[in-house]
Parts: structure tokens; sequence; C-alpha cells
């Protein structure tokens, strides 16, 4: 066998670090020492307000108590063992989300992405128990549901397709926020086993249905025996003033992919079942080898309890309505800003041209947000923000407006 040596230089850790690394991420020029609740601080101490959360995962902002206690405690016992024996802190977490989702079973692996997987691999099931001979399953225009072969496949953006061809046969596309489309899917394709959807569209822009978008597609699906799977993976754990974010619409559907929020930062998914979608697992359909170890179970299980303890799905209602009314107040006289729109702390600012500027512009002073679909501000921030976090983040994210709109016309 070969030797294989590594140079290191005198003069540049960082380039041999960026080398070694796959070139996936075009990352920002700083990096984070240590967090405290909705606070990130880089290696010189300065503060940044966090209105991201890891992308909607440290729902209780960082380094929380229970959290850490929770870590350290199992960590000291059992960190994994296999899914061939007993997990009590699985069953406990499976029995705790059955309960606060009104589902019945629930599959554990260690992302979204793999959440979703299983509920593609729930739809086939359920569309072969059909004698269906090649289940499709409707997924909308603009939705983000993973980078895996078949969630890239259903996402609906080119762009991140693109060079992975050929894609995952099986999946119909249909416009967002357009119950006739569905229904004309209906009338014309006999294949169809599932809608795959998010109740609210987050990679896609902060897109919010109107009323009883969802009530409509759950009406469609039980006329024609499809299942209904949301992926709540950026929705749910509270973010949007329910614990899941359909909640807020009255509709229970049969899958529910979860993930993100659930661990704050350990990584663990799950697919939720009920009804027909329940008891379509059986053992050898699927796995996962890492999926609901004792560790991630304890934390979600922690997670949990802070969040109903604590209210803070309506706490995130609340906070979050302060910081749409409080950035429409600042914003309203900038033509630029098309709209300010938002469920709870899921938050997007619209403008009227590109504006993935605005995230170098807003690091600058301290406030951490994302672009997507271009140009839609995101803010995500944990549920725990105070009054005070929030009137910063209107007050930052407005200056940065500002002088972004100044300087591009």
């Amino acid at each position: 066998m070969a030797a294989v040596f590594v140079l290191w230089t005198a003069d540049s850790d960082r380039a041999v670090t960026d080398n070694a690394l796959m070139q996936t991420y075009k990352r920002l020029p700083v990096a984070f020492e240590r967090g405290a609740g909705a606070w990130l601080y880089d290696s010189s101490e300065r503060a940044y307000l966090d209105a991201l959360a890891g992308i909607a995962v440290c729902v209780l902002g960082h380094s929380h108590p229970a959290v850490t206690r929770a870590i350290t405690a199992q960590a000291g016992r059992l960190i994994h063992t296999s899914n061939i024996y007993e997990i009590p802190a699985q069953t406990r977490l499976a029995e705790r989300l059955c309960a606060v989702s009104g589902l019945d079973r629930v599959f554990f692996g260690n992302s979204g992405a793999e959440a979703n997987e299983a509920a593609i691999k729930l739809a086939r099931l359920h569309g072969h128990h059909r004698d269906i001979e090649k289940p499709a399953i409707v997924v909308m225009e603009g939705a983000f549901h993973g980078r895996t072969l078949a969630t890239l496949t259903s996402t609906g953006n080119r762009r991140v397709q693109a060079g992975f061809e050929p894609l995952v046969s099986g999946f119909v596309r249909c416009p967002w926020n357009d119950p006739e489309a569905l229904e004309h899917i209906a009338r014309n394709n006999t294949s169809v086993a599932a809608v795959l959807l998010e109740p609210i569209q987050g990679e896609g822009g902060i897109r919010i249905p109107d009323p009883g978008y969802l009530a409509e597609v759950r009406r469609i699906c039980d006329a024609h025996g499809w299942l209904m799977m949301l992926d709540e993976i950026q929705t749910g754990n509270g973010r949007t003033g329910e614990f899941f974010a359909c909640q807020g619409a009255g509709v229970k559907p049969d899958v529910i992919s979860v993930a993100k929020g659930l661990g704050n930062g350990i990584p663990i998914g799950a697919c939720i079942a009920g009804g027909a979608a329940a008891d379509l697992f059986q053992p050898g359909n699927h796995g996962s080898t890492f999926g609901g170890n004792p560790l991630s179970c304890t934390v979600g299980l922690a997670v949990l309890d802070v969040i109903e303890q604590e209210g803070l799905p309506a706490h995130a209602a609340v906070i979050g309505q302060r910081i749409v009314s409080g950035l429409r107040d600042a914003t309203g006289d900038l033509e630029c800003v098309r709209d300010v729109r938002g469920a709870g702390l899921m938050i997007g600012v619209e403008l009227d041209r590109p504006c993935g500027a605005l995230v170098e512009a807003a690091l600058q002073r301290g406030l951490l947000i994302n672009v997507t679909a271009e140009s839609v501000i995101r803010l995500l921030p944990p549920l725990i923000l105070t009054e005070d976090e929030a009137d910063t983040i209107v007050e930052r994210l407005t200056a940065a407006i500002r002088e972004f709109a100044g300087h591009t016309g």
C-alpha cells in the first residue's frame, strides 16, 4: 500500500483545510467559538444575533441547559447500541410524537432527507397494496425535500437537480397552492398513491398557502385513496405557532416528516405515520444504523419537554408577529420591499430584486440571516427569542436593507 503524506504549510492552515474539504458550501468569512441563547460568538468574542438558528435547527438556542444536561448524562451512560435491540428512549420519544401529532407509529432516521425517504417508501408500499404497478407521488413546484436522489427528484427546483440525472421516476409535478390542478391530476392519472408537500414552503421563499388549501388537499386525498404526506421538517417543532403547521389549518395528514429542531443540533429525523400508512413497514422493509439511538432520542425528549413546558409555540406566534409588524412599519416606505410575511418564527421579507448580498451585509451588523429563492430574506430564529432580541433583528435588518436599496438603485 502506498504511503500518503499530508503537507502542512507554515503560513496557511486555512488553505490546507479548504483543499481537504469538498467544495459543497460557499462559506461566509466567520467561524463561531461558542453560543448562548440566541447569540453566537466568534474567536474574537464578537457577538452575532442568530436569526437563522442553524436553518431552523436550534429551536432552543445555543447551549440550552436542558439539552446540555441530556447530552452529558446520556453520553456518560450509553450513546449507541443498535435497532436490533430495544431502545427505551426511542419508544418514549415515539409515544410523545404520536401524542402531539395524533398519528400512530414512528420511524427514526438521522435527518429530514431520511425522514422524507421513509415517507416516499411508505407511499410506494401503499400504492403496491392498492395494486398500482408503478405508484406515483404528486409533488409541488417550488418544494424542497432534501438532497438524496429521491428527495432531490421530489424537490421542485431544477437548479439543484441539474447534473444529477437520471433522476428517480415516479413523481408528478403540480403547481403549488392550486387545488384545481391537483384535481386535474386526480382525474387523469390513476397511478398516484400519495401527495407530498410542505404546509409552508421554506426554501421556496416562505410561501404561505391560501386558507383552506391544506383542507382541500386532504379532501382530494381522501376521495382518491391517496396518502397525504406533509414535510414539516422546517415548519415543525413549534416554529409556526403550533407544534405542527398543519394543526393551525385543522388538518391531520397520514404522514408527517420532522427533523431539524427535534434534536436542537443533534442529528435526528422522524417519519410519523397514521391510518393506512401506520402499519405499512414490516421487519426488513426499512432501517437505519444510527437512527433513533439512545443519545439522539434522549435529547429529543429533552427538547420536547422544554417546548411544551415553556409554551414555545404560542411564544413563537407572538414574537413572530412582533417581528413581522416591526419590519412592515420600518420598511413600509421602501419600494424594493414587496412583502413581509410569516407564520410564527418562520418569516420572509421579499424584495423586488436578487438580494444575496444582504447575507454578508447583515453579518457585518452582527446579524445572521440567509436568502432563499434569490430575493426572499429568510428569518428562522430560536423560539426562545425575547422581545428585545426581536426588536434588534428588526433594527439591524432594516438598516441592512436600506443600505442595500441605496446601493442597488
